[in-house]
């Protein structure tokens, strides 16, 4: 049964950051739609309220993807890098996703949270081009699934190959070496 519940989060995770996705390209559509100045690097652009709501949606999908895909996962900790380099080839790549996911977080969310922004009812801006910051955002959001499962999967994994390694300590690499 946990087996397919592991599935279940993989298939929730991924869904969400596909919505997520769509929602951020769809807020850019809407957002392209209202009218605008432009010359050179500046332009005075009416907000778009639904674009607001869009890539507010869409900032919150990416967001409880991560929340979700975290809790589920569980905590892989490396303290140092000789404790990183002697982990499993599982270990190694539930921290390495763990850091892109955060990395592709970051930069996604704030993306997706200026383009929101520039639309807010309260702002008519003008200023430096926003140009496709809410389209890269959603993209990121793809990206992000991608890593976030690859930490699920990796994640239990590892905690799998850790299970096993304490009820049977001979069998390991270590042992034959």
């Amino acid at each position: 049964m946990a087996k397919h519940l592991g599935f279940l989060f993989c298939i929730l995770i991924i869904v969400m950051d596909i919505v997520a996705g769509i929602l951020g390209i769809e807020a850019e559509i809407a957002q392209n739609k209202v009218k605008h100045l432009r010359v050179w690097i500046f332009e005075c652009r009416d907000p778009s309220y639904e674009a607001f709501k869009l890539g507010l949606a869409a900032a919150i999908f990416l967001a409880l993807a991560h929340i979700i895909g975290n809790l589920v996962s569980g905590c892989i900790c490396v303290w140092s890098k000789q404790d990183y380099a002697n982990s499993s080839a599982n270990r190694q790549l539930a921290v390495a996703s763990l850091i892109f996911s955060w990395i592709i977080l970051a930069v996604g969310l704030s993306m997706l949270i200026v383009g929101t922004m520039a639309n807010s009812r309260s702002r008519k801006s003008c200023g430096l081009a926003h140009q496709r910051l809410l389209s890269i955002g959603g993209i990121l959001c793809f990206v992000h699934g991608m890593f976030i499962v690859a930490y699920y999967v990796s994640a239990k994994a590892a905690a799998r190959d850790e299970k096993e390694r304490r009820n049977h300590p001979g069998s390991g690499a270590a042992a034959h070496v």
